[in-house]
């Protein structure tokens, strides 16, 4: 996968040479390309911002260096021979659509991401507005909260995208078993995790997964994803019902009332 990322801060991208996205960037999984925007004004104060459009506080990023940057990377990857014509445009900004396993799993599925981090009050809307008539764009968000830029956002959607390419991680059924993948545990967070010793500190390793009972231990994972799931984030159980809940799964949930489930509102 190629990913180039526009930021007024290319050191703050120094992690992706670290662990496993370092790995993969050595082992040629990743094609990773980091720019600043700075390059791209032309006044000798490299300027690229400047006030809003009627009135209010802080300062908008201007669109002429961000366009001469985006038509800059975009002409290069043409002339690299990339597998896709032309990248697909990722914004992180709080206005955006929440970042989820999904958008992962669909980005990870193409072959040029690139980043435009904003910085101030962000970027200037025209922006996105031309990129669009162009390559295809998401706006994302990794939460509800402002950052003071988009580069650790993007950082953050870009290790959740990588880990899934093949060969990223050492272990490729271990995207199978995390919180929010496909699959029986969708839409679960994982449970707890344990390894040797089996006792630490006079705290022992649950039984069950000592017992080489595949069986029940894919069941106690289960019980324990649902419960993580009812107390940190009970608005993912919401709806479920017998449909998508076996029996135990219901048993679990009633010992702890979870609001908005189906038993709950049956009662």
């Amino acid at each position: 996968m190629r990913i180039d990322i526009v930021s007024i801060f290319p050191e703050y991208f120094a992690p992706l040479d670290v662990s496993l996205l370092g790995k993969a960037r050595a082992a040629g999984i990743l094609d990773i390309e980091v720019h600043q925007l700075r390059d791209w004004t032309t006044d000798r104060h490299r300027t690229v911002d400047d006030t809003p459009y009627g009135g209010g506080p802080g300062m908008v990023m201007k669109p002429e260096p961000w366009g001469r940057a985006l038509d800059a990377v975009l002409a290069a990857g043409r002339e690299a021979g990339p597998a896709a014509p032309v990248p697909r445009l990722v914004v992180p900004t709080p206005s955006g659509r929440p970042f989820t396993q999904v958008h992962a799993q669909r980005l990870a599925a193409e072959p040029w991401l690139l980043f435009a981090c904003g910085r101030y009050e962000g970027i200037d809307a025209r922006v996105v507005e031309d990129a669009r008539q162009r390559m295809p764009v998401d706006e994302l968000s990794i939460g509800d909260y402002v950052l003071a830029g988009g580069e650790s956002a993007a950082l953050v959607i870009i290790e959740a995208v990588s880990r899934l390419l093949p060969g990223v991680l050492g272990n490729a059924d271990s995207v199978v078993d995390d919180s929010f993948a496909a699959g029986p545990m969708s839409a679960l967070l994982e449970g707890p995790v344990y390894t040797k010793p089996a006792s630490w500190r006079e705290h022992e390793v649950p039984a069950v997964l000592l017992s080489g009972d595949h069986g029940a231990v894919a069941r106690w994972r289960r019980d324990q994803a649902l419960l993580r799931t009812a107390a940190n984030r009970p608005e993912l159980l919401a709806g479920r019902g017998p449909d998508d809940l076996d029996r135990r799964d219901l048993e679990v949930l009633d010992s702890v009332r979870v609001p908005g489930t189906v038993q709950d509102v049956a009662d």
